[in-house]
């Protein structure tokens, strides 16, 4: 049984050395896409994604060698007169950064004031099972938006 807590762990410190701490891209599991991960131990992250300035992807963690949970993702810019992918990308790096250091957490309840946006994250359930929604509103606008869901893989 996983320990839900080292899970979560686990997944804040993975998070934080990957797309928030520009890990280093890892070989392509699948064609086109773009890989990042993080292993500790017996666990290990991938983050696995297609796409750039609109884009999909997956986040895994196996323990053991066994999978153990994902999230599911889909973001896009909505207004590019407002925000392009590189200033999307830098609020959404230094939200996450404060809220991986501030909350030990990975899960919304989070709003961030940046120069380039408001970066507002909501969600609902815990690491076990989880939806929500990041968002960056520049002059009160939505520029950009991400929806992700995940949870436990239960054999």
């Amino acid at each position: 049984m996983i320990n839900i807590e080292e899970l979560t762990d686990f997944i804040v410190e993975a998070k934080s050395k990957t797309y928030v701490g520009d890990g280093a891209e890892l070989p392509a599991s699948r064609q086109g896409s773009h890989d990042i991960g993080h292993q500790r131990g017996a666990w290990r992250y991938l983050d696995s994604y297609f796409g750039g300035r609109d884009f999909a992807g997956q986040e895994a963690v196996w323990h053991h060698d066994k999978p153990c949970w994902a999230m599911n993702y889909f973001g896009r810019i909505v207004r590019p007169d407002l925000i392009d992918a590189q200033r999307a990308g830098t609020v959404i790096r230094a939200a996450l950064q404060t809220m991986y250091r501030e909350k030990g957490h990975f899960l919304g309840g989070m709003e961030y004031q940046h120069a380039y946006g408001c970066y507002i994250d909501s969600s609902r359930g815990e690491t076990e099972h989880f939806s929500g929604r990041e968002i960056i509103f520049v002059d009160g606008e939505e520029a950009y938006e991400l929806d992700y869901r995940g949870g436990l893989i239960i054999p």
